[in-house]
Order: C-alpha cells, then sequence, then structure tokens
C-alpha cells in the first residue's frame, strides 16, 4: 500500500471574527468546513515493519468512514509517513506533518522509542499527541505532559499480571527476563518487579536485547544456564520470534510468557514454527481473530467484513489488524465528541473524557480516560497458545 504524502497548505475555518462580541472557535490548523487532516509515523520499514498493518487499517478505516460520509460533515484525512522506527526519521517525518502539512493532531504514532523523541516537540508546539501506540507508562502523565496520550495497556500493568501469573502457577519459579533496552523494556521489568513483590529474589537473571541486534541467541543461552525454569519476554515480534527459536533449540522448557507487543500469530510465532510456540502465555484485551470461538461473534464478523472489503489479501491471523481497527474507532469517537470544536484544545479534551467499550475488546475491558487519568485500558485477561490460535483463560485481571 503507498504511504499517504502530501504538501499543502490548509485554510483555518472558522477563525473570522463576526462581531466583536461573538468569540469563535479557532479551529485547528488541518480543518477545513470539509476536512479534518491528521497525521502519524508508522515503522513501514525497519526491525518493527511487522506493526505495519496497524497503519494501513488506521487509513482504511477512515476511509470506511468517509464513504459513509465523514464524521460532523467532515472526511478525516489520515497521512501516514514511514519512519522505519528511527527515532531521528520520526522527528523529521512529525515536524513535516506539522510543519508542512498541516495537521491537526498526530494520531497512533507507533514505537516508545519514536513517541518520545517527537513528545517534548509537540508539547512545546501544543499539538495533540493521541493514542501513542505503545503501553510506555510515561505516556500517561497528564501533568508533565498534557498534550500526549497513550492507547494500549500500561507495560506496567502487564508486567503485573504476568508475576501474579507465575506466583500462582509455580510459587518456587526461577524466573528470567528477556527486554528491549528502551523505557519499555524497563517498563516490562519495572512491573514483573513490582507483581512478584517480596519473591523479587525469584528473578535470577534478566538481559536485553538492540532492535539492531541480528540474533539474541547469545541473551538466551545466558537466561537458560541462570538455571531458570521461568521466563517473560517482552519483545517486538521479529525478536520473539527469534528468542522461541533458540529457546527450543536449546531443548529448555520454561513456563513462557511472551508480552502483547510480540504476540502476533503471523509475526511472532509462525516464523519460529508454530508447534513450537504451544504452551505459551501472554495477555489480551482485544479478541484475537486466530481464535475459534470468535468466528460466530457480531463484532467479529464487522471486522471481518471491514477487512475483506477495504484491506482484501490481508493475513486476518495478524492481531495488528485488529489494533489498528480498534485504535481508529477510538479516535473517531474522539473526532464525533468534538463536535463543531475542532480546536486542538478540544481534541486534546476529549481524548482524556472517553468511557467506551470497543466493539474487538473482550468482555469486561473498557477504553476510559480522564483529565487525570490517561491510561486507557487497565484490565487484562490470560490466553494461552495451542498450536493454532491464543485461547483465553480466567476473567479480567486487575493489576
Amino acid at each position: 500500500m503507498p504511504i499517504l504524502t502530501r504538501r499543502r497548505a490548509l485554510a483555518l475555518a472558522g477563525t473570522a471574527l463576526a462581531t466583536p462580541a461573538i468569540a469563535q472557535t479557532k479551529q485547528a490548523p488541518g480543518v477545513t468546513d470539509t476536512e479534518l487532516l491528521i497525521g502519524q509515523t508508522m515503522p513501514y520499514s525497519g526491525p518493527a515493519s511487522s506493526y505495519a498493518p496497524i497503519g494501513k487499517v488506521e487509513v482504511a478505516y477512515f476511509d470506511m468512514i468517509n464513504s459513509q460520509g465523514g464524521i460532523n460533515g467532515r472526511k478525516i484525512k489520515l497521512l501516514s509517513l514511514d519512519d522505519g522506527y528511527s527515532p531521528p526519521k520520526t522527528v523529521e517525518q512529525t515536524r513535516k506533518l506539522v510543519e508542512e502539512e498541516g495537521v491537526a493532531c498526530i494520531f497512533q504514532q507507533l514505537g516508545t522509542p519514536c513517541a518520545t523523541a517527537t513528545r517534548k516537540y509537540l508539547n512545546m508546539k501544543k499539538v495533540p499527541q493521541i493514542f501513542v501506540a505503545s503501553g510506555a507508562t510515561q505516556f500517561g502523565d497528564p501533568k508533565a505532559y498534557p498534550w500526549t496520550i497513550g492507547w494500549q495497556v500500561s507495560y506496567q500493568v502487564e508486567g503485573r499480571v504476568y508475576a501474579r501469573y507465575i506466583l500462582e502457577s509455580k510459587p518456587n519459579a526461577k524466573i528470567a527476563m528477556l527486554y528491549q533496552n528502551d523505557d519499555s523494556g524497563r517498563d516490562f521489568m519495572k512491573g514483573l518487579k513490582d507483581g512478584l513483590g517480596d519473591k523479587v529474589g525469584q528473578l535470577v537473571a534478566s538481559t536485553s536485547y538492540e532492535t539492531t541486534d541480528p540474533t539474541v541467541d547469545s541473551q538466551v543461552v545466558q537466561l537458560q544456564a541462570s538455571g531458570a525454569d521461568a521466563l517473560f519476554v517482552a519483545g517486538i515480534p521479529k525478536f520473539n520470534a527469534m528468542t522461541l527459536r533458540k529457546v527450543r533449540d536449546l531443548k529448555w522448557d520454561p513456563l513462557y510468557m511472551i508480552a502483547t507487543v510480540g504476540s502476533s500469530v503471523s509475526s511472532g510465532l509462525a516464523p519460529a514454527g508454530l508447534d513450537k510456540a504451544v504452551g505459551l502465555v501472554t495477555g489480551a484485551y482485544m479478541k484475537d481473530p486466530s481464535d475459534p470461538q470468535w468466528k460466530d461473534d457480531p463484532t467479529y464478523k464487522d471486522w471481518l467484513a471491514f477487512m475483506q472489503k477495504y484491506m482484501p489479501g490481508s493475513d486476518l491471523s495478524d492481531i495488528n489488524n485488529v489494533y489498528g481497527y480498534c485504535a481508529a474507532q477510538t479516535g473517531a469517537q474522539v473526532f464525533k465528541q468534538c463536535g463543531q470544536d475542532m480546536s486542538r484544545e478540544n481534541i486534546m479534551r476529549q481524548a482524556a473524557n472517553l468511557d467506551i467499550q470497543l466493539p474487538m475488546f473482550q468482555a469486561g475491558i473498557r477504553f476510559q480516560t480522564t483529565a487525570t487519568d490517561y491510561l486507557g485500558i487497565k484490565r487484562m485477561r490470560l490466553q494461552r497458545f495451542d498450536g493454532k490460535a491464543w485461547v483465553p483463560f480466567g476473567e479480567p485481571i486487575d493489576a
């Protein structure tokens, strides 16, 4: 799918003064009577390119909305630019979107290091950075960064959920952890340690990887040598698959958990072989499209119909296609709530004023934000891979 780019100046709608006594709302750049222009950066290339379907689905979702008349009379135009998961490139592309394209907001910018690199700039410019595609807790800090709000479940929450599962399943486990060497990995580590509490000494080994590393073989050998019999891998799909392959090559069979960010069947498991992934546990807040239990679910059928019409030929087992669909629906709800006040201030206000049950979220898990709580997803449900699909078990967990 071609990446959408264009250079043009957009008129500001509604900025003229009707009379001195009647102040009108100053619309954001990128807003006209008929269009709302928003932007994002995505890793269409580079080490995290397996997340590319997220951006493509979001563009397609707004295309669908536009075919139905748009939102509040405006078509939504999403400019989705490639940053290769490289923070310097993210900064360059974000400045282009803000200063040249004149977007109203940055929507669903993907990646902890990438969004971190642009956060200070966007907050200084008072440009909404809404629903960052990351669970790093730093994107839920309304006091320090009021113009930045995350979207997915907090990595610290997720880490605590896995710690609880380990202690319940294997109380005396010796735990090893592999994580990405950035703020996301450190968040997962903090969550795991917090969840272990006074059992934190059972974390006997941990090591990290860089997204430029060609393999993680040496890290996996190091972790196995620690004598660990439980393993938590907090990595993006490419590195999750490499880890899984090496773990099985070593005939290591720990209690094995992976973070949601690496759990895509197609990109996080299949490259290593689905047979090697049997028994892995991860968290979930969305309905995984690989799980046949949803085949008769009306919300799954709606998602499937959308995919078949607007994303033909896509991998229907890839959770990233559900992620993009849910995130786009969250953005659409914000723009709907804005009504005719499309100022940047109101876009941010409405992003922090949500309480919705997204159709492809699992029952009992809502997206809720307030002016003082920017972390919208606070619950997870565990699921186990059976060789073909992720199968949920137990009830949603608060952590």
